[in-house]
């Protein structure tokens, strides 16, 4: 067989050459802080990367080899992207399914646009996961007047929610009355939402997992969550709270989430725990997570690389937890003092604590509620990682 036909036939069936080799391209769609570590923990098994993103100053275009400036649609650079990268994943949700499945025409590319396009959508996502045997929160589509008027009065209060391009918190707005639903609806722009029942919470998990090509399912351990105004601001691992029957089921919802979708790569899926002590998944990401961060610093394989090994077709890592962790996310609030005036965070005094480990996104430019950077607490018990935690926090004045 010569040069040409091997190209055809790997284009009719990409995973053919698989697993990939180092020096081998790999391809990002999004220059966010996910796609950042992604570049990191690829470099160390030795890939070469390329992102396309529209930001000329993107955190992964700054550590990746090759930077395409342009946006997520563009036929050229989609086009480019596909010749010079052999698979190609994506670090952020909302990257348009179109250009995945453009680029899996002959390339591999992992997540399935098809699974991303259910996580892109609360509404399709809902459905799927019910059809999973999982449950969900009560709820209503709500894409029209007659559907504000026809939905059942026990799913208040609730929370009415954007289907698409929500993150973060937002496009949310809790709400009591009919009439207020209305009003975040109109406030919404009229576009597609979920009307969720509020439920008793005790408190909010999450699990990574990765699948890989061959159907290996991997799961990290069970984080518990903390969110401020609709951001994360803590995650501890493993969580404190839940018992051991509960993060078995929610790793074993998780991946079967993964094995329904037919899913490559790495995911999270996020749950509320009950106050009766039952697991509802409240969302999912087709991608690493905030809450996954902790594992470059306190597991074997961190979830970025356990990404890279799902894409390139290599064994999954061992996502054992060698070490407690607390991560605490940095906010762009931390650059300002009391005053609202712009200083430079203690990085010495974080850095002189044993087990505070920094990492800075290389965003230029902070602005309150925006994610810059994290510090992971490790820690030979959980409770002296949460001490530990303390003593950053105290450090660089974030709220406890």
């Amino acid at each position: 067989m010569n040069d040409a036909m091997r190209a055809a036939a790997a284009a009719m069936n990409p995973t053919a050459n698989l697993p990939l080799p180092p020096g081998s391209w790999l391809g990002v769609l999004g220059g966010g802080q996910l796609g950042r570590m992604f570049c990191q923990a690829a470099h160390s098994l030795g890939y070469r990367i390329a992102v396309l993103d529209p930001d000329a100053n993107s955190p992964a275009g700054a550590m990746a080899d090759r930077h395409l400036r342009a946006d997520y649609q563009d036929a050229q650079a989609l086009a480019e992207l596909g010749a010079l990268c052999a698979a190609i994943t994506t670090e952020f949700e909302n990257v348009p399914a179109q250009a995945m499945a453009q680029l899996a025409q002959a390339r591999i590319v992992a997540p399935r646009a098809e699974a991303v396009a259910i996580a892109q959508d609360r509404i399709a996502e809902k459905r799927f996961v019910r059809s999973c045997g999982i449950e969900v929160a009560p709820h209503a589509a709500i894409e029209s007047e007659a559907d504000l008027d026809a939905f059942d009065a026990s799913l208040l209060p609730g929370i009415l929610k954007v289907a698409r391009l929500g993150y973060d918190g937002k496009g949310q707005a809790r709400v009591k009355t009919r009439e207020e639903a209305r009003a975040a609806f109109h406030e919404f722009g009229g576009v597609a939402c979920v009307l969720e029942q509020m439920l008793p919470l005790a408190f909010e998990v999450s699990v990574v997992c990765a699948r890989s090509h061959d159907g290996e399912v991997v799961a990290y351990p069970v984080a518990e969550n903390e969110h401020r105004d609709g951001i994360l601001a803590v995650s501890v691992v493993p969580s404190p709270r839940a018992s051991a029957q509960q993060a078995a089921l929610a790793a074993a919802h998780a991946e079967r989430i993964a094995e329904q979708l037919g899913y490559v790569g790495v995911l999270c899926v996020e749950f509320f725990v009950l106050a009766d002590g039952r697991l509802i998944v409240n969302e999912m990401a087709p991608r690493p997570h905030n809450s996954g961060h902790y594992s470059i610093d306190a597991c074997y394989v961190s979830q970025f690389e356990q990404q890279a090994r799902a894409l390139a077709g290599l064994p999954l890592g061992e996502p054992h937890q060698h070490s407690p962790a607390v991560m605490l996310n940095l906010l762009g609030d931390v650059w300002f003092d009391a005053q609202g005036r712009r200083r430079e965070p203690d990085w010495a005094g974080v850095l002189a604590l044993t087990g505070a480990k920094l990492h800075l996104y290389g965003k230029t430019e902070p602005r309150m509620g925006r994610k810059m950077g994290h510090v992971t607490c490790v820690a030979a018990t959980s409770a002296e990682a949460i001490a530990l935690a303390r003593e950053v926090c105290a450090v660089l004045g974030i709220a406890v």
